[in-house]
């Protein structure tokens, strides 16, 4: 691991690194904020899984989140969202698929299966990683994200229901199988069968039988994609039927951005921070 920076913010420091990854084959970039009550006892963990088009830097710039982070005592790890480099597969025609666009997904087709192995990248590989160079504690983990992070946060709290304490998201891709601008990058990274799409979409995985205790999703009314690409009610219906307690908050005049993560983070850092039993300065 190579640290790219550092630097000091709200009593903890905000650091960008990079190292080689044996699941994207290529180097990946992504960002940690450790809280300064890491300086006595490994902190919880909370996961950020980015949107689109987005990288680690986007929330670091516009997240608003590290005052917080550091009054509750939560380290923060944002990772990139897709491979990235000169010879990885991409569409550069299409802002949906390819570079910035990896939809947290395992990809079967060539060839994104050499190097889009997004979901294994964030379960498996960079918490290892994680675990052995930041003084977290990996008994307490969470999970949130925004749109296509959303949709991994939900989805990878779906699949390991024992190792996320909560999952939260704002304005996720709830049913990326049926959702016009997410089943195009299905089809690409894993093929026309589409019941090998329902390990990797949200409301799919609840109809399936996958539980969850709880979660929290913040959506805006305004949001240009609500109708098109999220559809929170769909999830929302799901998780009624399978009787998974859910908290979705229609926030009124707010749209897709991250002006709108940026006004709801503290709520959310706040509740993981009481699910984890975080160290509250």
């Amino acid at each position: 691991m190579k640290t790219v920076s550092e630097s000091k913010v709200h009593g903890g420091i905000q650091g960008v690194y990079s190292h080689e990854s044996s699941e994207t084959r290529c180097d990946m970039t992504f960002a940690v904020f450790v809280p300064p009550q890491a300086a006595s006892a490994p902190c919880p963990v909370l996961w950020y899984l980015s949107g689109l088009t987005c990288t680690h830097q986007n929330v670091m710039d516009k997240g608003e989140y590290r005052r917080a982070a550091a009054e509750l005592g939560l380290v923060i790890v944002c990772p990139d969202t897709s491979p990235r480099g000169e010879d990885i597969a991409d569409e550069k025609d299409d802002w949906k698929i390819g570079t910035g666009a990896g939809f947290y997904v395992d990809a079967t087709e060539e060839p994104w299966a050499a190097n889009y192995r997004m979901y294994s990248y964030i379960t498996d590989e960079l918490p290892k990683l994680v675990a052995g160079k930041f003084p977290v504690d990996m008994d307490r983990q969470a999970i949130f994200g925004h749109s296509m992070g959303g949709h991994g946060a939900l989805t990878i709290a779906l699949n390991n229901p024992d190792r996320f304490r909560s999952c939260s998201a704002f304005a996720p891709i709830v049913s990326p199988s049926t959702a016009d601008w997410a089943s195009n990058a299905f089809a690409t990274y894993l093929g026309g069968d589409q019941s090998a799409w329902r390990a990797y979409d949200a409301c799919a995985l609840v109809e399936d039988g996958k539980r969850f205790d709880e979660f929290l999703i913040d959506q805006g009314d305004a949001d240009q994609f609500l109708d098109d690409g999220l559809r929170p009610w769909l999830f929302e219906d799901a998780c009624r039927k399978s009787g998974i307690a859910l908290t979705l908050r229609m926030q009124p005049g707010y749209d897709h951005s991250y002006n709108f993560i940026s006004t709801f983070v503290e709520d959310h850092l706040r509740w993981h921070a009481k699910r984890l039993g975080a160290q509250i300065t």
